[in-house]
């Protein structure tokens, strides 16, 4: 299991599919959240996911995919793309300085 310190984290992606709807909100919605925090937040396809992404945030169903893909990155699974916890536990390690691990 990958982890990463929240307080070193620079660089989030959100990771889809193929669709460009919700996932696409959700990294908007995760850039709004972290801004603060001088994180860059990026919206690209699972298999597209850059060598330097710390963290991944992806539906659970693509979570084993991103994991192949981007096995340096701490992959974070969430179940729905509003309000899901795995998006405050992001944002309160960046915060606080916590743990992420994925």
């Amino acid at each position: 299991m990958t982890s990463v310190a929240g307080s070193s984290v620079s660089k989030l992606v959100v990771a889809c599919d193929a669709g460009m709807g919700s996932s696409v909100m959700l990294a908007s919605q995760m850039r709004k959240r972290l801004k603060k925090y001088d994180v860059a937040v990026e919206h690209v396809a699972v298999n597209a996911i850059p060598a330097d992404a710390q963290v991944v945030l992806c539906h659970t169903g693509l979570a084993d995919r991103a994991r192949g893909i981007a096995p340096q990155a701490v992959v974070l699974p969430f179940q729905v793309f509003m309000g899901d916890p795995a998006f405050d536990r992001v944002e309160a390690a960046i915060r606080d300085g916590g743990t992420l691990d994925g």
